[in-house]
């Protein structure tokens, strides 16, 4: 049995430390705010290419991230036994029910060994988005080498509607939060289908 990973509450400090450091190669421009210092965004000319996570959720669909360009995706990863990832399941909620009209997703990456003990966490939470089964968190591993540290939940990435990652962040998430950083997103100009299928 894989043994629990640390919430970001324990290595957030270390992760804050390698963003100022300089250990990712991709350069964040700006905080959402003066106090969210582990939130980053990062220029339009400076966003990685996101790999296309994906995989049999909890509900045992396949969910993929290429079935939502031309949408703003916001992906969490989450364990079942992460304190902050219960006080962040609400705010996921609430991003899904305010911003999905406005073309905004959420997509979560479960990282529990146990398929039982987070399907009850989604139930109990009433998570209405899908979850991709990571139980050993290779998935988080594909995500672009400094942008978060995979071994600390919950983290964060948004992905715009190119399939670009525009932010990251380690630690909860809010509601409040994700509104600055998906609101000028919306204003990405979607890709044609076409190449939104062949992974522009």
């Amino acid at each position: 049995m894989t043994a629990p990973r640390p919430c970001a509450a324990a290595l957030g400090m270390l992760a804050a430390g390698a963003f100022l450091a300089g250990c990712t190669g991709y350069t964040p421009v700006g905080d959402t705010g003066p106090s969210d210092s582990l939130t980053r965004t990062l220029s339009e000319g400076k966003r990685p290419t996101v790999p296309d996570l994906g995989g049999t959720t909890l509900d045992g669909d396949t969910v993929h991230l290429s079935d939502y360009r031309g949408d703003v995706v916001v992906v969490s990863a989450w364990g079942s036994w992460c304190g902050p990832c219960v006080a962040e399941a609400t705010e996921l909620k609430k991003i899904e029910r305010k911003w999905r009209h406005r073309g905004v997703r959420v997509l979560g990456l479960d990282n529990d060994a146990d398929s039982g003990r987070a399907l009850a966490f989604q139930k109990k939470h009433r998570l209405a988005f899908p979850s991709v089964r990571d139980p050993q968190g290779r998935l988080g591993r594909r995500i672009p080498h400094g942008l978060v540290n995979p071994q600390a939940l919950p983290y964060t990435i948004v992905v715009d509607p190119r399939g670009k990652i525009a932010a990251s962040r380690m630690g909860a998430v809010t509601e409040a939060e994700m509104t600055d950083v998906v609101t000028p997103l919306l204003r990405t100009p979607r890709p044609q289908r076409s190449q939104a299928m062949s992974g522009q």
